[in-house]
């Protein structure tokens, strides 16, 4: 899955406060079809996929932007999860969940050469893309692998952490444990990080619990989730027209994808209640100003890390 948020800042940052901007769009009569809760939500669905279909628009959607003019490399994001490059000679072992064109990962790869990163995505186009965005910028890379999975509704390869890892731990049910598992010889024991970066927002709603899940079993104990995606009130959402709505806080765009809108007590519910121990949760915001239209443009991403506990 492809992220498709505007530039995010060169740095974790708070230049408005959320809840001055949660004032001006409460109080605009023309963005009151965001703000209510029960209501008729409008889903055509000659146009757009059902939500159980949701691959095959961000296929298409690489195949559309194959000449990578859509590419945006994430620098910020060694500042705003500095764990990447200080974990130094640890050898330690990252899942890139939706990489999009690669717009993660290759910041990760360039920052810390003694990280191996794996890199899965819902669409063979993204990965086609993330290998040539890599090759371009990096002339040698065996510290890379990626494959093919929809972790909304699909559980990720036993390598990972094997079947055996996950079952038969001795400790909290679905953990994994953090060794190389002589059942199978592919098992790598684990992950220290895994990122969703923007990626969380395009699956629908309903499966966001079981993807989160997902996530924590194919984590080391210890192990952190980094996160980061649209936060409410942000100024992409409040660009949707009232028949985008297909859920509350949830919509789809003309092309078929969908994007979901965190608030904070949103995010800590679905993590929590899928074991995970809070270690960081803010908004970030960051205010812009179009200088043609004489227009602020207010930014809301929700900044978040997130601890697998480890095993008592």
């Amino acid at each position: 899955m492809e992220k498709r948020e505007e530039e995010a800042g060169e740095y974790h940052s708070k230049e408005f406060e959320w809840e001055y901007l949660k004032n001006i769009v409460e109080n605009d009569p023309s963005l009151s079809h965001h703000l209510h809760q029960q209501q008729q939500y409008h889903h055509d669905s000659q146009k757009h996929p059902p939500p159980d279909s949701d691959s095959q628009p961000w296929q298409d959607f690489h195949s559309r932007h194959s000449s990578g003019k859509f590419f945006k490399e994430r620098r910020y994001l060694l500042k705003e999860f500095p764990e990447l490059v200080s974990c130094g000679e640890n050898n330690s072992k990252l899942l890139e969940v939706g990489c999009g064109n690669g717009s993660t990962v290759l910041p990760i790869l360039r920052g810390n050469k003694n990280i191996t990163v794996y890199a899965c995505d819902c669409s063979s186009e993204a990965l086609v893309r993330t290998k040539d965005n890599i090759d371009r910028a990096i002339s040698s890379v065996d510290n890379f692998h990626s494959f093919c999975c929809d972790f909304s509704t699909s559980e990720f390869p036993d390598w990972l952490a094997c079947d055996r890892c996950r079952h038969h731990s001795g400790g909290t049910e679905g953990m994994r444990v953090n060794y190389r598992c002589s059942f199978n010889e592919h098992c790598i024991g684990g992950l220290d990080f895994v990122t969703l970066i923007f990626t969380l927002s395009a699956v629908p709603k309903e499966r966001m619990p079981r993807a989160i899940k997902e996530c924590f079993a194919v984590l080391k104990p210890g192990g952190l989730l980094l996160f980061r995606d649209y936060g409410l009130y942000d100024m992409t959402m409040l660009r949707f027209e009232p028949e985008k709505l297909i859920g509350f806080r949830e919509y789809v765009r003309s092309d078929g994808t969908l994007s979901y809108f965190f608030c904070l007590d949103t995010v800590r519910k679905l993590f929590i209640d899928a074991g995970f121990i809070e270690v960081e949760l803010e908004n970030c915001c960051v205010k812009a100003v179009n200088r043609r239209k004489g227009k602020s443009m207010y930014r809301v991403w929700v900044h978040g890390k997130f601890q697998k506990p480890f095993k008592t």
